[in-house]
């Protein structure tokens, strides 16, 4: 039993990844006439026209410039809340989490229009920057709640040795915390940079400015109200996929122990 639902769920992923990966080298009729079979004559034509007549590269500049700012800094003030979370007191510390985890709660939809209205007003519409500073305050609820569950872990011995030695609060958070969290911040890094780079709603809501547009925006266009370029939109998808595939497979052997750590305790 286990089997079939592990083959079940094994088809659930590969058959879209085939289609998409061969309609990408396919020509319009071709994934009309043949959607699951492999590519009889493959062509390049949609990478070229992806890569050049729609500005792919620049779409991809502009979402790699607001993930490679959104997640480091995501991560940084994460850490450090969740390391204040971990040495505070019972009831401080219980106080801080609760804030960090109520804005889990708070649908994106409930707050687009006060939003709308700040950005407008703070002229951060149409702007990487904004769109950088929404990212972190959206996600650093995930950080916190990923990164204190597994500081609350470690053993106070850590820190209590380092603060015999004279080490304050930050060396303790600099030395000790971020080093042996390496794996969670790794495992919460895989996290950050798909949510980021997959975000529609707030380019959506907030970019109108066609030089400002990031990849999940840019891949809109090949989807009209009576017409759909399936092979240029399979070709998008494919070019918009390589970066998120690149960093699970730079982060991946921490993945697994980053997101079980603090799981148990003990």
């Amino acid at each position: 039993m286990r089997r079939f639902v592990l083959g079940v769920y094994a088809l659930l992923i590969v058959v879209p990844l085939v289609v998409i990966v061969g309609g990408s080298f396919k020509t319009t009729p071709e994934l009309f006439a043949s959607p699951f079979g492999l590519p009889e004559n493959p062509t390049l034509d949609n990478y070229a026209t992806v890569l050049t007549k729609q500005d792919m590269l620049g779409v991809l500049g502009n979402s790699l410039f607001v993930v490679s700012i959104s997640v480091p800094v995501t991560l940084l003030l994460g850490s450090l809340v969740a390391f204040a979370v971990a040495r505070l007191p019972r009831w401080p510390s219980r106080i801080l989490f609760a804030i960090f985890a109520a804005g889990l709660a708070v649908p994106a939809q409930a707050v687009m229009i006060p939003q709308y209205v700040q950005f407008e007003r703070l002229g951060l519409r149409n702007s990487l920057t904004g769109l950088i500073l929404v990212n972190i305050v959206v996600t650093l609820p995930v950080a916190v709640f990923i990164l204190a569950g597994f500081m609350r872990t470690l053993p106070a011995e850590l820190y209590e040795a380092a603060e015999l030695d004279g080490a304050g609060p930050w060396a303790s958070y600099r030395r000790i915390a971020v080093p042996v969290s390496y794996p969670s911040l790794a495992a919460t890094a895989i996290f950050l940079i798909v949510m980021h780079w997959n975000d529609l709603l707030y380019p959506l809501l907030f970019i109108d400015d066609p030089d400002k547009r990031t990849l999940p925006l840019a891949l809109l266009d090949f989807q009209g109200e009576y017409l759909t370029e399936y092979p240029l939109l399979f070709t998008g998808v494919v070019v918009a996929s390589l970066p998120m595939v690149l960093a699970y497979a730079f982060l991946q052997r921490h993945f697994v122990a980053g997101i079980t750590a603090g799981a148990v305790k003990g």
